[in-house]
């Protein structure tokens, strides 16, 4: 599909002086023998690399709940396929790999999408592979025909620092390519809620729908960061927009690439926001940070030496300021690696090395004596499920296909806040609830925003 193009254009005529100005007062071609700066030889090189991104997918209209219900569907005649609608979006996206022909871009570009069609600045229009999204972080893969592609290298965006100049293109409006320029405004922006994890650079380089995807570069014609949100009361801009980092994309490229999804860092332990209440309770001369409530045993926290009550306020160098900054540096830390971390603890301060681990790790599957929850794998909420803090209970890791539980609709992600109307909050009373149960177990589940009770017999 060819990205929609405009049949007509209007034009604006402004009044002008009929006074003709004379020729001294046109711009010279050079000063004191020395071009003009222009941003105009690196664009050239490096706008090949912006592409357009066109999609079509569909939706499915959201029901009343009833008509979920099959009996109310014969009775009132409801067709029994999901009514969908047909959708169309218009986004950015950038080359980084020409070898690989790997496309950044947003997930929310291509979310819903059935087919992806990517449109090259010389004019060719590709048909485009989804190779994995991350819904939390707003990155998504794709990949193109590696023929004849230029991309562009990543800067280090950890060295960006509030007022270097960057440049913004992308497709705004689905008018075509566009290049804006503006400086950085903010770093590590966090708590905005526009993705799940959040370190977002802030810019006042002009940013509007359609940027979605594109490019935030330097002076160099490098990477920073790819433009994903405008903070905005009427839907233009009002230079305030945002990007994700160049580093957090790579990573986030890498994990897709490689593994298909992104697999997330885990402590095994929960926390809470330091108030100055609690800052005075403690002692403590600080009123910010994590103050971790509980220790998972055997989890990486345990092995590194945190207890409860330390209150952490770096995370490998950055300040940790809230839960929701250290849920964020965590979720965004590679398994397998070592990151540092500094606390107080009984008002001294001290730090340790932890080794950021997996949510599988303490899954107690085989703790089961009660066999309709066989082959299930349950575990602590993670810190970064969307449930975290919301709802207290135990999360589904894995079920086997088939299994007693599995054919009763209990699936992968589901949160399970009570079994037989006891509340569950963690895994041993969970494991306690479902063991000493002879009978059938009802459990209270959670899956997105939706609740509902199941039968396991």
């Amino acid at each position: 599909m060819r990205r929609p193009r405009f049949r007509h254009i209007a034009l604006i005529a402004l009044l002008a002086c009929a006074v003709t100005p004379p020729s001294s007062a046109a711009l010279p071609a050079a000063v004191d023998g020395a071009p003009l700066p222009s941003l105009a030889p690196m664009l050239e090189r490096v706008t090949p690399a912006v592409v357009n991104i066109a999609t079509e997918g569909h939706v499915e209209l959201r029901t009343n709940p009833l008509f979920n219900d099959p009996f109310f569907r014969r009775f009132f005649n409801f067709p029994e396929r999901p009514l969908r609608r047909k959708t169309q979006s218009l986004g950015s996206g950038v080359i980084v790999d020409a070898a690989r022909g790997l496309v950044l871009t947003n997930n929310h570009v291509i979310e819903n999408a059935d087919a992806i069609t990517v449109n090259l600045r010389d004019g060719r229009d590709l048909e485009a592979e989804l190779i994995g999204s991350d819904p939390d972080t707003d990155v998504a893969v794709l990949r193109i025909p590696a023929e004849g592609l230029s991309a562009l290298g990543l800067a280090d965006s950890d060295e960006l620092r509030v007022g270097d100049f960057v440049v913004a293109i992308g497709n705004p409006f689905g008018l075509g390519q566009t290049v804006t320029s503006g400086i950085i405004s903010a770093l590590a922006r966090s708590g905005l809620g526009i993705t799940g994890y959040e370190d977002l650079i802030q810019t006042d380089a002009s940013i509007n729908p359609g940027n979605s995807g594109g490019a935030l570069i330097n002076l160099r014609g490098e990477l920073v960061g790819i433009n994903t949100a405008i903070y905005s009361r009427s839907g233009g801009n009002i230079g305030i927009g945002f990007a994700i980092p160049a580093n957090m994309a790579r990573d986030i490229m890498e994990q897709l690439v490689k593994f298909g999804e992104v697999r997330r860092g885990f402590l095994g332990t929960q926390f809470q926001d330091l108030n100055p209440e609690l800052a005075e309770a403690f002692g403590l001369p600080v009123s910010q940070g994590a103050v971790l409530s509980s220790i998972a045993p055997g989890s990486p926290a345990e092995r590194a030496g945190l207890r409860a009550g330390d209150v952490v306020t770096h995370f490998n160098g950055r300040e940790v300021s809230s839960a929701a900054d250290l849920r964020n540096l965590i979720g965004l830390a590679r398994v397998g690696s070592q990151v540092e971390m500094s606390y107080l603890r009984e008002g001294r301060s001290a730090s340790t090395r932890v080794e950021i681990g997996t949510r599988e790790e303490g899954s107690p599957s085989s703790q089961f004596n009660n066999q309709r929850m066989a082959n299930t794998t349950i575990g602590e909420i993670p810190e970064d499920a969307p449930a975290y803090g919301r709802i207290r209970g135990v999360m589904v890791y894995d079920i086997e296909p088939g299994s007693r539980a599995w054919q009763a609709g209990l699936r992968k992600g589901d949160i399970i806040s009570s079994v037989n109307r006891q509340p569950t909050p963690s895994v041993p009373v969970f494991l306690e609830v479902v063991n000493r149960t002879a009978g059938q177990l009802l459990l209270s589940v959670h899956r997105g925003s939706q609740a509902a009770y199941m039968v396991i017999k």
